[in-house]
């Protein structure tokens, strides 16, 4: 959707910009509804301002962003989700509003990265990681926590996949790699040194690599040969990455899903072998128990 696109290019914008970005935000509706020169009046710029604002989202024209908003409104209006509660949560608010805030943030953040994923993107990503002979994935901080994940899914369908989460052994790992092999690259910010110098050394390899991230134009987006942009569900004690947490699994389960149906055998049978293993780990409850029961 083009608000949430806004939405996550506005903190990279210029002062002139993001004023546009801002007012767009504040009344998509409102946006539609004249000309882009009178757009650049109302925040205090110009038609230049705001055509230069359209391109640096990707549109070709002030005409073309008024589609995308007409249409976001459109889809709004035949599919009503109630009020927006926003992201803020203050000191009085009740539990209800925190959960409220919380599952509205995540859902939207969800909603948006789907809406927004770049499709082809996604599937030349699956095809490298299907044919891998070995499969890196950097990540530290929040960003090393989802590269387990990764790593986690991908090893339980017969990928060789490992998660490196210290800069040294990435780079030693990436070292190592060939043309046969493939990289995952994890940052929401897209600048993170630790993350960004073994992609580049495993590029270097000649590994096929992909990066995970927040900005499509950042360092680490730039040096793969695959972006996938996840969107952030951000509230007022959660922001950067922990605000994109759930976004970025979203696209993880995506890349996993697609990856498995196109190893469909190997897929299948890793899973079969050892579907076993976390039964055979599960205490039995004791009998004339039931969960929630006194006593």
């Amino acid at each position: 959707m083009i608000t949430a696109l806004i939405r996550s290019e506005l903190p990279r914008m210029s002062g002139s910009l993001r004023k546009v970005g801002e007012l767009v935000l504040a009344d998509p509706v409102a946006a539609t509804h004249g000309s882009a020169a009178e757009l650049g009046r109302r925040t205090g710029t110009s038609q230049a301002t705001v055509t230069r604002f359209c391109r640096a989202l990707g549109l070709e024209s002030y005409q073309q962003l008024l589609i995308e908003l007409a249409q976001e409104q459109g889809r709004a209006e035949a599919e009503p989700r109630g009020a927006a509660l926003g992201p803020q949560i203050g000191p009085e608010d009740d539990l209800e509003h925190v959960i409220g805030v919380v599952a509205e943030a995540d859902l939207e953040a969800l909603r948006h990265t789907a809406d927004l994923l770049d499709r082809e993107a996604l599937e030349r990503a699956a095809q490298a990681l299907a044919r891998a002979r070995r499969i890196d994935v950097y990540g530290v901080g929040g960003s090393g926590i989802v590269a387990h994940e990764t790593q986690a899914r991908l090893f339980g369908i017969g990928c060789q996949a490992h998660a490196w989460t210290e800069v040294h052994a990435a780079e030693t790992s990436a070292a190592l790699l060939t043309p046969s092999d493939a990289v995952v690259a994890v940052s929401h910010s897209g600048t993170t040194r630790e993350v960004l110098e073994p992609l580049r050394m495993a590029a270097e390899r000649g590994a096929a690599t992909v990066a995970v991230t927040g900005d499509p134009r950042s360092p680490i987006a730039q040096a793969a040969d695959v972006r996938l942009t996840s969107f952030s569900g951000e509230t007022s004690f959660r922001r950067g990455n922990f605000g994109t947490r759930h976004s970025v699994l979203l696209i993880v389960d995506c890349l996993y899903a697609r990856v498995a149906q196109l190893t469909y055998e190997r897929a299948t049978a890793s899973i079969a072998l050892t579907s076993h293993i976390a039964e055979g780990h599960r205490t039995k409850r004791a009998p004339g128990r039931r969960a929630g029961s006194a006593g």
